[in-house]
């Protein structure tokens, strides 16, 4: 077994360093993960980057060596862990979700890749998605066009229904973006779309609680480390209150959600690995264009279906990449 040796960091901060066993070892790039999240939440990530980087030449603990930090869902120890990546002076810091900026605020030296779910120009992550520009580049897995076919997929299931719900975490950077998406997508097939704001798992039960006091007939739960990282609690309420609802990944049907249409998480960290062996190789993150999410997946739960007692027509079960029965 590899020996750690458990450093405190900036702040209090515990970060797990591997020990160099020789010279060689201890000249190996370190990249940092940073997450804002418990490892039970972000281990698959952490395999998506670790793949990506296998496929581009380099594997953990043999050429590149990646130390993990966690958040632990508390912004102030995320902080902290960022500072420690940096006073360490690690070769790349690789941010998910709301990490990168965090990493972001951290440094403009050392160079970021981030995975994140919103448009990294809307908030101001990059100057533009060919030529980022500073220390930061990275994947979006944000389609201007997904909400629009939610909204689509959702009309197709129930076309009866026209009072839908956007559920929203404003504290993510691409809130205000998402939450106009969303009443754009729903007033362009003539429906009315409510937005729900949740800051934190009681603000996703209060909301389930509103719900009932709004006539929802569908709802609508944004791509956000918040929802993804409590994914049982909206997949179930929204069970449990019979409403129909869409995610952006497969993980909240495996919680009892009803369909999923989205990009695959975790291979935007693969895709990050990839970016991230590029600078090991020499090239400024400022000139690697942004990585915009290509594959899309259609997912459904008939199981789920049933038990709101839906049927799904044959035109949506034959787009759908996969059915869960």
């Amino acid at each position: 077994m590899r020996r750690r040796e458990f450093i405190v960091g900036v702040g209090g901060a515990a970060v797990a360093w591997p020990l160099a066993g020789h010279a060689q070892q201890a000249m190996r790039p370190v990249i940092g993960f940073l997450y804002p999240g418990v490892p039970a939440q972000g281990e698959q990530f952490l395999a998506g980057l670790r793949k990506g980087l296998t496929e581009a030449g380099y594997t953990d603990g043999h050429n590149v060596t990646i130390v993990a930090g966690w958040g632990e869902n508390d912004p102030d120890r995320l902080q902290q862990v960022a500072a420690d990546f940096v006073h360490r002076n690690v070769a790349i810091i690789v941010a998910g979700g709301l990490s990168a900026a965090t990493a972001k605020a951290a440094t403009t030296t050392i160079p970021i890749v981030f995975a994140i779910g919103f448009d990294p120009v809307q908030v101001g992550y990059v100057a533009s998605l060919n030529r980022p520009g500073g220390n930061i580049t990275g994947v979006s897995t944000m389609n201007i066009d997904i909400l629009a076919k939610w909204v689509g997929l959702l009309r197709q299931l129930l076309p009866s229904a026209n009072r839908f719900v956007a559920l929203i975490d404003t504290a993510n950077p691409g809130a205000q973006s998402m939450s106009n998406e969303a009443q754009a997508a729903a007033a362009a097939a003539g429906l009315e779309m409510q937005v729900l704001s949740a800051n934190n798992v009681q603000d996703i039960e209060n909301v389930f609680a509103e719900l009932a006091k709004t006539g929802a007939e569908a709802l609508l739960v944004m791509p956000d480390a918040l929802f993804f990282d409590n994914r049982q609690r909206p997949a179930m309420l929204a069970l449990g209150k019979r409403i129909p609802a869409i995610y952006a990944v497969r993980d909240f049907l495996e919680a009892g959600g009803l369909m999923s249409y989205g990009s695959d998480y975790a291979d935007a960290y693969r895709l990050a690995g990839i970016i991230a062996s590029k600078i090991l190789k020499g090239e400024k993150p400022g000139d690697l264009p942004i990585e915009r999410a290509s594959k899309f997946d259609f997912v459904i739960n008939l199981k789920t279906a049933k038990a709101l007692g839906l049927d799904f027509p044959p035109n949506l079960l034959a787009l759908a990449n996969e059915v869960i029965e």
